[in-house]
């Protein structure tokens, strides 16, 4: 919960459901069953072994899971704990504040909801959930192609939602998809590039994770040994929506998440090139942000293709084991391409990484597996208490790092820490 010397007007917090004051949270904690369960939740870190008793195996998996031997999800932590804080004392940082503006948008704290695939089978009406939670907290969210629900339906209820897409692999069928979109009324743009091909997530297999889903035994029993998450997820799915469909992967409605004999049409996508994108640049009139990027060169490439933003990404850990962590290259694209915002994702945890993050030259970071847990333990109650706690730590490091505006941090409140003996 918010520590008793917080803030309470901290940016962020306004909203999360551990920002009233403490007499009010005790009576919405004794009152309320999801927020009962989240008193003992008081770090991102938090929610994954809450999630990982709460869920099926095989869709835990799925959230958790990275691909082959886990290096580059590993990396992605291990990069945030190569820097050290050069802190500053003896600042007054009594009005300090971490609303950030981009692209136009005061944002209440310098973190978004990152994009996370099939959200609506792990919490309820996931999409809107997590949409939801990020409007009231005045951050943005990034739907994930890979969703369950409507655009349309998340779109109308959360006009500034972002729309992350992986692109068909034929003309045609990206035309179709971006024309959607923009119909659907999205101001934002969000392709991934770094799915050519489907990763090598051995670890879905062993958590007997499929896309659809096959019905065994297995999949029924992990589904009964986790009734609150099959009565308050699955077939309340089920009863009131009926089955979920993968939504948004093109312009027309996919496969369904659950089927014996239906093959879910991943579309090849190896021929795709930089012309494919400057296609969509033609097409797409509102803001267009490229993720899954590595290089400076493709950095490159992109803003002069147009992208008017670039999302640093190795996908989670998810798609080439091995690449390098995003935060091992972010301070080379930004200085290739100083004049366009780049943001990042990928093992961010805790306030301090975020400050990490923007010192070495990030506009803004966006955090994806703890928030998919918290909406599967508490719904959008979850996610509001997750963004929560991570905006509170980032205030309260604030503080103590020495600075009143976000915009002030730089290399120079970094020090590279002595090679580490890892394990």
């Amino acid at each position: 919960m918010t520590p008793s010397n917080a803030n309470p007007h901290a940016a962020g917090t306004t909203a999360a459901p551990d920002a009233s004051p403490p007499a009010e949270r005790a009576r919405a904690s004794r009152a309320t069953p999801t927020l009962r369960r989240l008193r003992h939740v008081l770090c991102l870190d938090d929610f994954e072994p809450a999630a990982r008793r709460h869920l099926p195996r095989p869709i835990f998996g799925y959230i958790a899971g990275a691909a082959e031997t886990n290096a580059s999800l590993a990396d992605n932590r291990a990069a945030f704990a190569d820097w050290g804080f050069v802190p500053r004392m003896l600042i007054d940082v009594s009005k300090r504040s971490q609303h950030t503006t981009l692209y136009g948008h005061a944002y209440a704290a310098p973190f978004g909801i990152a994009p996370m695939g099939i959200s609506a089978l792990y919490a309820y009406r996931g999409d809107l959930v997590l949409s939801r939670a990020a409007a009231v907290a005045n951050i943005p969210m990034i739907m994930s192609g890979s969703s369950l629900i409507r655009m349309e339906d998340v779109v109308g209820e959360s006009p500034d939602t972002w729309f992350q897409a992986y692109l068909p692999g034929d003309v045609p069928s990206i035309t179709a998809l971006v024309e959607r979109v923009a119909r659907a009324g999205f101001e934002t743009l969000v392709i991934t590039v770094d799915s050519q091909v489907a990763g090598n997530r051995e670890n879905n297999v062993r958590a007997g994770f499929s896309t659809p889903l096959r019905p065994t035994f297995r999949l029924a029993w992990d589904g009964v040994t986790h009734p609150r998450w099959l009565c308050g997820t699955f077939l309340r799915t089920l009863l009131q929506h009926g089955m979920p469909h993968f939504e948004n992967n093109f312009a027309t409605r996919g496969a369904p998440i659950v089927s014996a004999n239906v093959i879910r049409d991943y579309s090849d996508r190896g021929n795709l090139a930089w012309t494919h994108f400057e296609q969509i640049r033609r097409v797409w009139k509102g803001r267009l942000i490229i993720k899954g990027l590595l290089d400076t060169d493709d950095a490159r490439l992109a803003r002069e293709a147009g992208a008017d933003g670039i999302i640093v990404s190795n996908h989670g850990g998810r798609q080439l084991d091995g690449a390098v962590s995003p935060l091992r290259v972010l301070p080379a694209i930004v200085a290739a391409c100083p004049d366009i915002p780049v943001m990042m994702d990928c093992g961010v945890r805790r306030g301090t990484d975020v400050l990490k993050a923007l010192a070495l030259g990030a506009r803004f970071v966006f955090v994806g597996r703890p928030f998919a847990y918290a909406a599967a333990i508490g719904g959008e109650a979850g996610v509001r208490h997750a963004i929560g706690l991570l905006a509170d730590e980032i205030f309260r490091d604030m503080a103590m790092l020495g600075t009143t505006r976000l915009d002030e941090l730089g290399p120079r409140w970094l020090a590279p820490l002595a090679a580490r003996v890892r394990t």
